[in-house]
């Protein structure tokens, strides 16, 4: 990734070597590093302008800089992640002796609501997820109906993080098991198991869309109308288009069914530590958010349905 063209070189040399270190040692994902990235260049473009580098900034100008982005109307949670990139960023720095001391021990976070997923009923994520029909389209139509379906059945019927729907090549499926090796976040593999449903749209998928939209000799699962691997931002549009369709003025995401496969599983009785192994979280405790989901869901069928209630 390029660096700013408005940072003097020590400070891009410095940001880019972080950036390096969260990808290659910490393995964190290209999304999150950019993000990093994006945040400690904003900081150092700040300090540029006090006649400040990162390696001299002090305490209260963080702090400065933190109430600017509060002033310019940036959410807590953007603020509150702005705040763990520098910390982390000057834990490194210390470390390795690229600063004296550490300006941000002092630097308290925001707090940021917890708030709990969106989810679907089962009968309305089992209509979105049906909601591509190849019909009387023309080839490329049809095609794109394929695998709108595969896709969406992925992100419900497993629970896929939207980024490894995106990075899914053809050694990565085996229908035969009926299982799916996806690559997570801090690239951590797991194996997840596909739906009947899914099975049946991935092997439609790639016996009359994929060839269609496939680029010569990519192994990549799924492709945009260019011929080109489909990307995030493509499920993104396809999830939001189909959820705009059959479920209006609700805004529904990948995370949407993801929050909802999660869900689901609980409600049906699955061991909450196989549910976190199934999304592939490193801890238990962000599992546990979907129980207080489901617990929502309880008290509001009581409060809808007893007659004291």
């Amino acid at each position: 990734m390029q660096a700013r063209e408005d940072l003097p070189h020590p400070e891009a040399k410095l940001i880019g070597g972080f950036a390096d270190h969260l990808a290659l040692e910490r393995h964190l994902s290209e999304h999150t590093v950019a993000a990093y990235r994006r945040d400690l260049e904003q900081l150092a473009v700040f300090l540029s302008r006090q006649r400040r580098s990162l390696a001299s900034a002090t305490t209260p100008l963080l702090r400065r800089f933190l109430a600017q982005q509060v002033t310019l109307g940036y959410a807590r949670a953007s603020i509150a992640r702005r705040v763990g990139a520098i910390h982390t960023f000057y834990r490194w720095a210390a470390a390795r002796g690229f600063v004296r001391t550490d300006p941000a021990a002092m630097l308290g976070r925001p707090k940021v609501a917890n708030r709990l997923p969106t989810v679907l009923r089962p009968a309305e994520a089992a209509g979105l997820v049906e909601a591509p029909q190849p019909g009387s389209q023309d080839e490329v139509g049809r095609a794109v109906a394929l695998r709108d379906r595969a896709v969406l059945e992925l992100l419900y019927g497993s629970g896929l993080r939207v980024g490894e729907v995106s990075a899914l090549t053809l050694d990565r499926i085996d229908l035969e098991q009926g299982r799916v090796r996806v690559m997570g976040k801090g690239s951590k593999e797991r194996d997840v198991p596909l739906s009947d449903f899914a099975v049946e749209a991935i092997r439609d998928h790639l016996r009359r869309g994929r060839g269609v939209l496939a680029a010569d000799g990519s192994a990549a699962l799924f492709f945009n109308r260019r011929g080109r691997p489909l990307g995030v931002r493509d499920i993104r549009a396809l999830v939001g288009r189909y959820g705009s369709g059959k479920l209006s003025g609700r805004r529904v995401t990948p995370h949407t069914l993801r929050h909802s496969f999660a869900t689901h599983l609980l409600e049906g009785g699955a061991d909450i530590r196989a549910v976190q192994e199934l999304l592939g979280h490193s801890s238990v405790a962000t599992t546990q958010r979907y129980t207080h989901v489901s617990r929502t869901r309880l008290f509001a069928a009581y409060r809808q349905s007893h007659p004291r209630a």
